[in-house]
Order: C-alpha cells, then structure tokens, then sequence
C-alpha cells in the first residue's frame, strides 16, 4: 500500500496545480517556484535590503506595498491556504507576459530582475520544473504549453 504524502506536500500540490490553471502558467514552474522558495505558513524571512519574504511562497514585501491600496496585505500571504500560490502565480505570469527573455529567464523574474540573481535563480529553477514535469508527466495526462 502507498503511503499518503505528507500534507505540506499535497497542498504544495494541489495549491500549484489549481493556481497555474487558474493564471495559465505551467504547473511545473509554479511547483518549482514553491520548492525552492520552501515557505512555511505564518513564516517570514528577512531580506538584506530590509524586506521580508512571507508565507508559503516567500512573497516579497516590495511587492505587497503596492498591493496594499487593494487590501492584499502580509497575514493574507502568511496564510496557510492557497492564496499565496495565487498570487505568486499571477506575479510570475506578468513576468511571462511581460518581460523579456526566454520563459525561464521570464519566470525567474520573480525571484529577481537583477542579472547575476536571476541566472542562479534559473538555473535552480531549470533544474527543479524538469523534475516536476516528469512527476506531473507520470501522474496526469498534461499538455505541452507554448508560448
């Protein structure tokens, strides 16, 4: 008998697959994004710039000032449910739609836009949606996405 995954993984799961539907980036970079950010709900971390990466996704602060005039504030990231998978899809999406570069470089972008940041960032990023999408591949019927 198969042992259950542990319920930090399932929500991994299940949160990245639901978000990547919902902002149509593929499920393996989101699944990536949520594996080397490696949050924990309620958590945060505390940047050198002074800003702080909160929840599940590590979503930045910077970004959350900005978002604050449509009453998105840090408890709502720190929450230990979906939404900062949301939100980080949806950043990363605008990154997809947006910036320049491959889809890689794109959606590294969440991490940083700063050159020497993103390419170490992409290349764990690479790195882990390749093994996502094996896993995804083994699990689920799942269609190749072009952009």
């Amino acid at each position: 008998m198969n042992a259950l995954p542990p319920p930090v993984f399932e929500q991994r799961v299940v949160c990245s697959v639901a978000a990547s539907i919902k902002f149509n980036v593929p499920a393996n970079i989101i699944l990536a994004v949520a594996e080397i950010e490696n949050g924990r709900a309620g958590k945060s971390a505390r940047n050198g710039n002074g800003t702080l990466d909160v929840g599940l996704m590590q979503f930045n602060t910077r970004y959350l000032a900005t978002l604050a005039q449509f009453g998105i504030h840090a408890t709502d990231v720190a929450a230990s449910n979906c939404y900062s998978f949301d939100l980080a899809a949806w950043r990363i999406a605008g990154h997809i739609d947006r910036d320049s570069g491959d889809i890689w470089t794109r959606a590294a972008n969440y991490h940083s836009r700063t050159p020497v940041y993103n390419a170490i960032y992409r290349q764990k990023l690479v790195k882990a949606a390749a093994k996502w999408e094996v896993w995804l591949g083994e699990r689920f019927q799942v269609k190749e996405v072009v952009r």
